[in-house]
């Protein structure tokens, strides 16, 4: 849509703009022209009531007024409006002219701009809007003393037509300057996106597992930080799929040998003739299927992180009490770890408020107690502590991970027994958990033995 189009914007706007200044530029040019087709014409209205004042002469005691043609004619050649005079005496009686031209408003100031007694105001006389100079001409002859009066009139006409000329010779011009900017900028636009629509060819024509970056070639320096961040997004994005890639490869694998073993393990037993074999059987299936259940939950839980920390990216974290989530994950946690023989305490005397997604602070919890409590052999030890500032640690009195395997374990499905019950995933889900909060997690050695395990929050 033309809405939505960069050209088109820029050149609205422009337009708009163009036309406000057109329309201020074109009432300024007539109000000029007004300005200097007052003064023109103001000057020749002034010698025309020069001229008819040269022409007062005393006569048998009365003021007669002898208007030569010149007076009048000078506006024969260059005007296109009326002419109208008014000669009054000293006693304001008219003696030659028009009657009823318009006089001085009160308070009209004589001008300065000619060294004359002369007035000039704007009237209205017969229907139409006048110019008119009123001009005082000292009368001192014998038996005569006192000031006449003459007032010459002209429509507006001529002023009015020269004040809308320039109107609309400016606003030509300016229409013309408006046209080729216009068109300058379309071309310098259009010439401007043209890498952006190279750009967007290059991409619609890739195949969609083409996650190369795109080239840099014939990009202008504004759009290469733009270039650069769609290629930034594009290996991350190609990261993202490796990684989801070889966790479905790995998921297939560790599913695959264990469900391959449920199934011949089943077979066996659809062999058997003795009930008891069939009942050995299917508790050894039924120990399977919780291993397997087990590591499907472990899969759906990283799962889950993906979208949690989305969610907290988005800006979807809460304010949680890690001392709380402690206490109550430690509550649920206190009959396994009574079933199994070991003794799991909890330290965590003080508030500890930090911004996190609860599910999954939940589930790294869990996760680490359950960890703990898996390799530490009955009769010992789990403490789960909240520290300030935000520190979360887990201590057990288990077999401990060596140091040159303390980086792997957090890598999915690696574990240190091949043959053992473990998914490998356990500490993968809480590194996975960490980099979702931005907090470090490291493996210390215990107080006295085992492993102790550091989640420190930002």
């Amino acid at each position: 849509m033309r809405n939505d189009s960069l050209r088109w914007r820029l050149l609205s706007t422009l337009g708009l703009l163009l036309t406000l200044l057109m329309l201020a530029s074109g009432m300024s040019a007539y109000w000029n022209g007004r300005e200097v087709a007052d003064t023109a014409y103001d000057r020749t209205l002034l010698a025309s009531a020069r001229t008819i004042a040269a022409g007062l002469a005393q006569r048998d005691g009365t003021l007669s007024a002898d208007i030569p043609y010149v007076a009048l004619d000078t506006f024969a050649y260059d005007s296109e409006g009326r002419i109208y005079y008014q000669v009054n005496d000293i006693h304001k009686r008219l003696i030659s002219g028009y009657e009823n031209l318009p006089s001085p408003p009160p308070g009209t100031a004589r001008t300065d701009d000619y060294p004359a007694l002369a007035t000039f105001y704007n009237g209205v006389y017969r229907g139409q809007n006048v110019r008119v100079v009123s001009l005082l001409k000292p009368v001192s002859e014998p038996g005569m003393n006192g000031i006449a009066e003459i007032r010459v009139a002209e429509t507006d006409d001529a002023r009015v037509g020269m004040a809308r000329s320039l109107m609309a010779d400016t606003l030509l011009r300016l229409g013309m300057l408006g046209a080729g900017a216009m068109l300058l900028v379309w071309f310098t636009v259009s010439g401007a996106l043209r890498p952006l629509e190279r750009l967007r060819s290059a991409v619609e024509e890739r195949r969609p597992d083409d996650l190369r970056p795109l080239p840099m070639v014939e990009v202008q320096h504004e759009l290469r930080p733009l270039v650069s961040a769609l290629n930034h997004f594009t290996e991350r994005l190609r990261h993202q799929f490796e990684r989801q890639a070889q966790f479905i490869a790995d998921a297939a694998h560790e599913l695959r040998t264990p469900l391959a073993a449920l199934k011949a393990r089943v077979e066996l037993g659809l062999r058997e003739r003795d009930p008891l074999q069939w009942r050995h059987t299917l508790e050894s299936v039924a120990q399977s299927t919780d291993r397997l259940t087990h590591l499907a939950n472990q899969l759906l839980s990283l799962a889950r992180i993906e979208n949690g920390a989305r969610a907290i990216a988005e800006g979807g974290a809460q304010r949680l009490d890690l001392s709380q989530l402690a206490r109550d994950l430690g509550m649920a946690m206190a009959p396994l770890a009574y079933a199994r023989g070991v003794s799991l305490a909890l330290e965590a005397d003080e508030p500890v408020w930090l911004r996190g997604e609860p599910t999954l602070l939940n589930e790294l919890l869990s996760n680490l107690v359950d960890n703990a409590l898996a390799h530490t052999p009955s009769g010992g030890n789990v403490v789960l502590r909240v520290l300030e500032p935000g520190i979360l640690e887990v201590e057990d009195d288990g077999p401990g991970i060596a140091p040159e395997d303390r980086e792997r374990v957090f890598e999915r499905f690696y574990t240190r027994q091949p043959h053992g019950t473990g998914t490998g995933l356990g500490l993968a889900i809480v590194g996975e958990i960490c980099r979702a909060h931005l907090a470090q997690i490291s493996l210390h050695d215990g107080a006295e033995r085992g492993l102790k395990v550091r989640v420190r929050f930002s």
